[in-house]
């Protein structure tokens, strides 16, 4: 895919992450401890994977640009009267996008020796 099109659906992710970030939660039936916490890595380790492909930045500037969202997100919840601010939420962002990028060097680095053979 071009970069164009990992931009637009960078753009269109966080439209609607945004969105369900600023949404009330209705909590019915089964309650899965922690969830909102692996909402939280698995939304960031996307946006990760979609910022990386969207635009040739270093990933510490992409993770500095992730982290940020991630505090934005939990300072706009701070600001609505149905959700609240987590510090656990922010280090799920950030653990998230972290981990994408670890990932990706742990596959580089493997297919490195893999050519080397």
């Amino acid at each position: 895919m071009t970069r164009r099109v990992y931009q637009t659906l960078l753009l269109l992710f966080l439209i609607a992450i945004t969105y369900l970030f600023a949404k009330e939660v209705q909590v019915q039936g089964i309650r899965i401890p922690h969830l909102d916490k692996i909402a939280h890595f698995v939304v960031f380790f996307v946006l990760a994977f979609f910022s990386y492909h969207a635009f040739k930045f270093k990933p510490w500037f992409h993770m500095i640009l992730l982290a940020n969202y991630g505090a934005c997100v939990e300072w706009m919840q701070s600001t609505l009267p149905y959700r609240q601010a987590s510090l656990g939420d922010f280090i799920a962002d950030v653990l998230g996008a972290l981990s994408y990028f670890i990932l990706l060097w742990l596959v580089r680095k493997y297919r490195m020796r893999r050519a080397e053979l």
